[in-house]
């Protein structure tokens, strides 16, 4: 058992042990007591800090859309901030898979809890925007359809490149690869709005 933490430590330790058995084995397989197996501690541990796995699943979340905060933000100093902010989200979730495993599942975690609550609109706020800085728009116009256009885009190309669908049509290397698909989609955009003009 290991009883070598400081106080505060336990905490991340079991968040960090969660994220890497939801890597290996994915969320429907997780378990407070293979948690406190992984992390080295007794099994009420998990409990003590997290209530139950709903409560784990929700910091799990609530950290994820921390560091994809972190991990964009930086973009929108960027004149192409939109396209970058695509290529960091792709990354985030192929690097952070633990993480972007559960971020999305409300099914899993308390979508409502406060801090998971401002945690994820940090991360939406980013992309917010980047689509109004990438689009040129205005602060006052609205840019929702497309900050949800561009993000349904990365998410469910992340989502495919996670499940092996790419290998014959994309690039191996993740960056261009996404970037295609934005090129892709922009000359999408261009076709649309050609023909309803």
């Amino acid at each position: 058992m290991n009883r070598s933490y400081h106080h505060g430590d336990l905490r991340r330790t079991l968040i960090e042990a969660a994220v890497a058995r939801i890597e290996r084995d994915g969320p429907s397989n997780l378990s407070l007591r293979g948690i406190a197996r992984t992390a080295g501690v007794s099994h009420a541990a998990p409990a003590h800090h997290f209530g139950d796995k709903t409560g784990l699943f929700t910091a799990v979340a609530a950290e994820g859309f921390s560091l994809l905060a972190a991990r964009t933000t930086p973009m929108l100093d960027r004149p192409d901030a939109l396209l970058q902010t695509g290529v960091v989200y792709v990354r985030f979730a192929v690097e952070h898979r633990g993480y972007f495993e559960v971020m999305f599942r409300p099914d899993l975690h308390r979508a409502q809890d406060p801090e998971l609550v401002a945690a994820r609109q940090k991360s939406f706020d980013v992309l917010y925007r980047a689509a109004r800085t990438g689009a040129g728009i205005a602060d006052d116009q609205d840019v929702t359809g497309l900050a949800v256009a561009a993000w349904s885009v990365v998410h469910g190309f992340a989502t495919l490149y996670l499940a092996d669908n790419f290998r014959d049509q994309l690039p191996d290397d993740l960056d261009l690869a996404t970037v295609v698909v934005a090129e892709g989609v922009a000359s999408l955009g261009r076709t649309i709005a050609a023909q309803i003009s």
